[in-house]
């Protein structure tokens, strides 16, 4: 592995979200997520709002509510449903989901706590490198275990936890194309 690297990285500043209610918005991610509001904006000329909220490790996790924000398209701006309940895929250039990394000793214990909330949590799943991605009881090939979740406008969201560190075999796929996808899509027009 390279240390020698164009440009120094120390995590994301933020990412930022379109969410359709703030106020719903501030309640669940600082309400049940625990996620402080750090910083707030009223965007110039009528045009909406951007809210900031710590994600830990001086990550941010931001918001835009914008007053003329078109509806998000299920299935294409995000994906419908959570992994295993139904369709998880979303469009090119979409943010698929959010990963949030949680301490492995309190995995089990988060997952309770937001169930108690009333959120809507997916089943755990133990991500291998079998067949499936995925195991049914762990094994010490398991490198990360998580769930998924949505927040109120249907943004997918999964706690995660690493439990290996990776190796230089660990990268051993050649990157896809997009004339590779296109093909796909045809024949499955078929």
């Amino acid at each position: 592995m390279t240390t020698d690297r164009p440009f120094e990285f120390r995590g994301f500043n933020h990412l930022a979200l379109v969410c359709s209610d703030m106020q719903r918005t501030v309640d669940f991610y600082s309400g049940v997520l625990g996620m402080p509001l750090t910083k707030t904006v009223e965007l110039p000329g009528g045009l909406g709002q951007h809210f900031f909220f710590d994600a830990g490790n001086g990550n941010s996790l931001a918001f835009f509510w914008f007053t003329e924000a078109p509806d998000g398209i299920p299935g294409a701006s995000a994906p419908v449903e959570k992994p295993g309940f139904g369709e998880w895929i979303s469009a090119v250039s979409s943010m698929n989901h959010i990963a949030f990394d949680v301490p492995a000793e309190k995995f089990v214990e988060y997952r309770r706590k937001l169930k108690e909330a009333g959120v809507a949590v997916g089943p755990v799943v133990n991500h291998d490198d079998s067949e499936t991605q995925v195991a049914r009881q762990m094994h010490p090939g398991v490198y990360v275990r998580s769930f998924y979740f949505q927040d109120p406008d249907g943004i997918l969201l999964e706690f995660a936890c690493w439990l290996r560190e990776f190796t230089p075999d660990d990268v051993a796929h050649t990157p896809r194309t997009a004339s590779e996808r296109r093909i796909r899509a045809l024949a499955n027009q078929r």
